[in-house]
């Protein structure tokens, strides 16, 4: 019966894919053998296709054996190890049935998340990310209540294992993430001890960039006839593609993809994102500011997908936001740009990404958004392609409503030598009799009215204050910047943010700051605009812009802070909350008790100590 359901499920996905992708489907991450949670998992974040280094790594850990990887950052090697660990996963111990060693903590922290995501339709599924610089507290309450999955850098894991807070006798999977870096940042004895503690039939996976002598050494003593895989990154990138990349959060991508639009002067444009359901919810965004876009991915049958194709090519569409197996092979010159909206899962997609401009010689623009927590892959992609990508400079108010005035201008002329004006001039004269205007005011009233109410030019205020990137905090040598010049931490006022309730709180061991570094990675928002996080017995309250999207909160409902689902709500006020919330009545509060005045020699004698001497 399960089986049934499983091909029932991958039936009714192919069924609505163009003929061309269902090939790429069937010999994709269904034929690696993974089980239908995971599958459905890899459906909803976009994974289309599997990349290199995963189509070779995952059959043979799936097998149970060892494996050397040798492939580049941004090759997709996180899920090349994560999908096998949760395919063989048994969740009916206590202890931790894999283990993952990553060199830095924000790469520990990445891990975690992708497995969490993978790990979506695996219930009752728990990953612990551990790294320096965190309070043990949150660590050690999240170890006793039991993870299945552990992330950390090798200095806390050998921490956890000498004080006995970690015990590796249940470890099925060892992953060495990144080994050379953490050779080069000298956790190589770390590695090595934690190496020895792992039970003798754990298998072992580890992943580097290079093969040092070290690595090798490590890898011929520990490893037992482990397979070896080598990937070949092929990153070149036409000499004639502009890459320029633009910092910006996640909240704010659909704002900067709209000044680009209103400021760079192209002809056709693919805006590239990583799911189906984000391609026609930007489109659809796109269309209501006014612009000609459409949705392509998988989901499009292939005679739809040629009829898009065409509309493009012919002007009759100016944007495709797509994913990227729908978008393979797509050859139109009038493609002028590439907008990376969502940065690529790896450095291959990058690639081909670009390549979908700049073609045969012409000229191309390749735009990336980056969130500050990405920076780490712009770095990877750098070094993969081993092109820097330069910073984008911020079109301003000025520049945008520049550009509305001369389009505006343009409009204008062009009707003036197309249009039959006739009728429309005998109105504006009669207007002009009647009212004794100005024809110059006329007009002016005229294109208000063309307008909708709405205005022509673009308000001062109406970008967020850190749509830019944050401003460079350095000063001037010797001297710090008065606290009116200093840029303000609260990019927007508390009238703009609304109170959520979360259900985690004080008993769960968790702090502010996880809660702040949780909702602030989850949703790519900046923690500058998350306000007062009130934390209570079994719940918390947390301060958050009151214009989030629907889809950002049902993303956070399922986010996980010390093991707990967030299950986040509008808070509905005192009446809804538990009475422990509540401050007790002043004259229930004990009142505080004043300690006698002593002199020095009573003092000294032991008068009013609180602890009586025997």
């Amino acid at each position: 019966m399960q089986r049934l359901g499983y091909h029932a499920f991958w039936l009714s996905l192919i069924r609505v894919m163009p003929e061309q992708d269902r090939s790429e489907q069937d010999s994709g991450f269904v034929a690696l053998g993974l089980p239908e949670e995971l599958l459905r998992a890899l459906v909803e974040l976009g994974y289309e296709a599997p990349s290199p280094i995963q189509s070779k790594t995952i059959p043979v850990l799936m097998d149970g054996r060892d494996l050397v990887g040798q492939a580049q950052t941004g090759t997709g090697k996180t899920a090349a190890f994560a999908l096998p660990v949760l395919a063989r996963l048994r969740q009916t111990q206590s202890k931790p049935a894999a283990l993952v060693l990553a060199p830095t903590r924000e790469l520990a922290i990445q891990v975690a998340e992708a497995f969490h995501r993978y790990a979506a339709h695996l219930p009752g599924f728990h990953v612990l990310p551990i790294y320096g610089g965190q309070a043990y507290g949150p660590q050690l309450a999240g170890l006793r209540r039991g993870a299945d999955v552990v992330v950390g850098t090798p200095g806390r894991v050998i921490d956890h294992i000498n004080k006995g807070t970690l015990d590796l006798s249940g470890l099925d999977t060892l992953v060495l993430d990144e080994a050379d870096e953490m050779l080069r940042m000298g956790f190589i004895d770390d590695v090595e001890q934690v190496l020895a503690k792992t039970p003798e039939n754990c298998q072992i996976a580890l992943f580097s960039a290079t093969m040092p002598k070290p690595i090798r050494r490590i890898a011929q003593r520990y490893l037992k006839d482990a397979e070896e895989v080598t990937i070949q990154a092929k990153t070149s990138t036409a000499a004639s593609i502009r890459q320029r990349y633009w910092l910006v959060s996640g909240l704010h991508k659909l704002d900067a993809l709209t000044r680009i639009l209103e400021v760079e002067p192209f002809d056709g444009m693919i805006v590239f994102a990583r799911t189906r359901v984000a391609t026609e919810e930007l489109a659809s965004r796109l269309n209501a500011r006014g612009f000609s876009a459409a949705a392509l991915n998988g989901d499009v049958p292939q005679n739809q997908r040629e009829q898009l194709v065409d509309k493009l090519r012919k002007g009759e569409i100016d944007i495709l936001v797509a994913t990227d197996v729908a978008a393979r092979g797509l050859d139109v010159e009038r493609v002028s740009h590439v907008v990376n909206y969502d940065i690529p899962y790896d450095t291959e997609a990058y690639v081909h990404r670009i390549g979908r401009t700049g073609r045969a010689g012409r000229a191309g623009e390749a735009i990336l958004f980056v969130a500050p927590r990405e920076r780490g892959m712009l770095r990877a992609i750098e070094r993969a392609t081993r092109q820097p990508i330069e910073a984008m400079g911020v079109p301003s108010v000025a520049d945008v409503n520049e550009q509305r005035v001369a389009r505006f201008k343009a409009a204008v002329a062009g009707a003036l030598q197309t249009e039959e004006l006739d009728l429309y001039r005998e109105v504006a004269q009669a207007c002009q009799a009647e009212t004794g205007a100005d024809m110059v005011d006329i007009a002016a009233a005229l294109a208000r009215l063309l307008r909708g109410g709405d205005d022509l030019l673009l308000s001062e205020r109406e970008p967020p204050a850190n749509f830019a990137p944050r401003p460079d905090r350095k000063h001037e040598k010797g001297r710090r910047p008065d606290r009116s010049e200093r840029p303000s931490r609260r990019p927007t006022d508390d009238q703009d943010k609304a109170t959520y309730r979360i259900e985690v709180g004080r008993s769960h061991g968790v702090g502010p700051g996880n809660i702040v570094g949780a909702i602030a990675n989850e949703a790519k928002l900046d923690a500058g605009h998350i306000g007062r996080v009130r934390i209570q017995e079994h719940f918390s309250l947390v301060d958050l812009p009151a214009d989030l999207d629907s889809a950002v909160l049902d993303h956070l409902a399922g986010v996980r802070v010390a093991g707990q689902p967030l299950r986040i709500q509008p808070d509905k006020g005192p009446g809804q909350r538990p009475k422990s919330f509540e401050r007790p009545p002043r004259s229930d509060r004990r009142a505080p008790q004043k300690r006698p005045f002593l002199t020095r020699a009573q003092k000294k004698a032991g008068h009013g100590n609180r602890k009586v001497r025997k």
